[in-house]
């Protein structure tokens, strides 16, 4: 019976901590790497040929490839993030307003935009405003 085997005792809490500690470093790292990738083929600056230079170095050597790209193109990586993000909202704006458009003159949305421009550079009073904004939302 003096021959069980306590775990516990042999894992100490300093081992425990190491191991959180490079797990979450192989986290980080992984993290890292897709966004590097991601940005290599975000970056349309960058020819097939730079693309697939970059690439290959990253996955050939993994971590001087990345730190080689986050000094030798890190400091643009938020600019091209924020560049596509803008991109992608403007499409997707341009698609609601083509899809909330409806047919004809445009719908509700654009008189009721125009009444509000109007209003807001004097051409209306306040009441004028009111009274052909609901002629709008009734018809």
């Amino acid at each position: 019976m003096s021959d069980n085997l306590y775990l516990a005792y042999d894992y100490p809490l300093l081992g425990a901590f190491w191991t959180m500690m490079w797990i979450f470093l192989w986290i980080l790292w992984i993290i890292l790497l897709f966004r590097v990738i991601g940005d290599v083929f975000v970056d349309d600056s960058l020819s097939g040929w730079g693309k697939t230079g970059w690439t290959f170095f990253v996955i050939i050597t993994p971590f001087l490839g990345i730190f080689v790209y986050l000094i030798a193109r890190g400091r643009d990586m938020g600019k091209r993030e924020q560049r596509a993000a803008r991109a992608r909202q403007q499409s997707l704006d341009a698609y609601i307003r083509q899809t909330a458009g409806g047919t004809g003159t445009g719908g509700h949305a654009d008189e009721l935009a125009k009444l509000s421009e109007l209003r807001s550079r004097g051409d209306l009073t306040e009441t004028e405003f009111q009274h052909a904004k609901e002629k709008v939302l009734t018809s």
